[in-house]
């Protein structure tokens, strides 16, 4: 448990530190801006419902009001940034835990897991396939291409779970990363692709638009309420800019509260989304049957990370991918 404390303890002192610059100072913005190090900050996000927390946020101002000038780039997913993160081009980036995992396992990255993003819930990950399609059951899928966003990443491990506790070897299906997720449900149509793992809200934008059905619900057997996305800074990041850390943090730790009590907000943020140079911002009707994700918080900044709660994605990561048998989760963590 060393990794909390000393986590917790370093983000109260930046924060304290934070508070009592923006007290020496008559203006608000500016305010904050005097107690963080780096008020511009490039930030790549996934722009699925799992960080629904992160765009709250960015559109209700809690970022602004932390002295935070934040500019969003949609990611695919965690794998497509981490890169370019290592390099310096993004200051913070939010995607599924697994690929940050592989990453610092394979020494591609020192990444360190300040917040949670989003935990499972039923509806928010499925597989999805037209109405016509021969593919009427998980055995079905064998011999058959599935897309996903990213190699090897949570959704190859939410599926393969699923097909092993059915009986079905995850190799008999072909994985392909060719789409990102708003190009998936017009690839399903074209037949390009004959399934795709589609979280939301694009699932429900590829039933109403495009009339895909789901085939099967992610959310179950070892992957039930499963951990899906957090966000990560590296470590030489997080060591020299502690109070832009701090002020994120807990503005996001707001928005996450947001996200998890007030449907509303949600569905304005990501109707809010930009629709070019393709379309992530979605409908009323769609935000309106979108299904939501848990969305974990913490409003006194101690424990914001559950290393039980990420202990399970390692678990799972060494079932279906081989990963790591001596990988500590606490290395992740900052202190750790």
């Amino acid at each position: 448990m060393r990794a909390r404390r000393v986590r917790i303890v370093a983000l109260l002192i930046a924060a304290a530190t934070l508070a009592f610059a923006s007290g020496c100072s008559s203006s608000g913005s500016s305010v904050a801006s005097a107690g963080v190090e780096k008020p511009d900050l490039n930030v790549a996000v996934v722009p699925a419902l799992d960080s629904a927390g992160f765009f709250v946020a960015l559109y209700e101002g809690l970022f602004a009001r932390a002295g935070l000038h934040v500019k969003f780039t949609p990611a695919t997913s965690s794998d497509t940034v981490i890169s370019a993160q290592v390099k310096g081009q993004y200051d913070i980036t939010g995607g599924n835990y697994v690929s940050y995992l592989q990453a610092e396992a394979a020494h591609q990255a020192n990444l360190d897991i300040f917040a949670e993003g989003s935990v499972m819930e039923p509806g928010t990950q499925g597989i999805y396939v037209m109405p016509d399609s021969p593919i009427k059951s998980l055995a079905d899928l064998k011999g058959k291409t599935i897309a996903i966003n990213a190699p090897k990443n949570i959704l190859y491990l939410l599926v393969s779970s699923v097909l092993a506790e059915h009986g079905i070897a995850p190799s008999s299906v072909k994985f392909v990363t060719n789409f990102n997720f708003p190009e998936m449900p017009a690839a399903l149509k074209a037949g390009k692709i004959d399934a795709a793992v589609l979280p939301e809200p694009f699932a429900s934008a590829a039933e109403q638009a495009d009339g895909a059905v789901p085939l099967v619900d992610l959310d179950q057997g070892a992957t039930t309420s499963f951990p899906v996305e957090g966000y990560v800074v590296t470590k030489q990041w997080a060591e020299k800019y502690p109070r832009t850390l701090a002020a994120f943090d807990k503005a996001l730790e707001e928005g996450q509260e947001i996200a998890d009590s007030n449907r509303a907000d949600v569905q304005q943020a990501f109707e809010d989304l930009p629709m070019k140079p393709v379309p992530l911002g979605v409908s009323k009707q769609i935000a309106a049957v979108m299904t939501l994700d848990d969305y974990p918080f913490s409003t006194s900044q101690v424990d914001t990370v559950d290393q039980v709660r990420l202990q399970r994605v390692v678990d799972v990561m060494q079932q279906f991918l081989g990963f790591q048998s001596a990988f500590n989760i606490n290395s992740m963590l900052i202190g750790g």
